[in-house]
């Protein structure tokens, strides 16, 4: 399936996609980019003080022009859990990359995630983690080429199995 010249995980927030990118990308020889690092980097601000700043929809934007921008091959990229709001930044990923879903629970997520607004999940007020659950898992359904559940696997495990459907 070696068709494409980038991985890109998707998933939900606190499923482990920084983490396993970077087993990934040692195990696979690749360079490891970490959208959510690279945004933080080029705005000179943490994720959870744009949304704070500018709103949900200007940081979603924000989000957007950066995907977008990003080239380059042979490269492991994890992305924020919201990148898949974007159809245009989904569309650039897909055609430089294999699209991985890392796939979690709901209860699974429950437990690790526990503070959004430090984390800097984009949420709008009010929502909560089963709401963001219900939004996004259908969105990560259509837009990805592999989907492994990560239920009861370790970080390494999980970029084993990466590792395995990429090649």
């Amino acid at each position: 399936m070696k068709t494409k010249k980038n991985i890109v995980l998707i998933g939900m927030p606190a499923v482990g996609k920084s983490t396993v990118g970077n087993l990934l990308a040692q195990k696979i020889g690749f360079n490891f980019i970490d959208s959510d690092d690279l945004i933080q980097s080029k705005e000179q601000k943490t994720l959870s003080r744009i949304i704070s700043e500018k709103g949900l929809e200007k940081f979603l934007q924000i989000e957007e022009s950066h995907i977008v921008d990003i080239s380059c091959e042979n490269h492991v990229i994890a992305t924020g859990g919201s990148v898949v709001y974007s159809h245009k930044a989904m569309e650039h990923l897909s055609k430089i990359s294999t699209i991985i879903y890392l796939s979690i629970h709901l209860d699974n997520l429950l437990t690790r995630l526990s503070n959004m607004t430090s984390r800097g999940v984009a949420f709008r007020p009010g929502q909560k983690v089963e709401d963001l659950y219900k939004e996004r898992t259908p969105l990560y359904d259509t837009y990805c080429d592999i989907k492994i559940d990560c239920h009861s696997m370790t970080a390494k495990q999980v970029a084993e199995q990466a590792a395995a459907s990429f090649s």
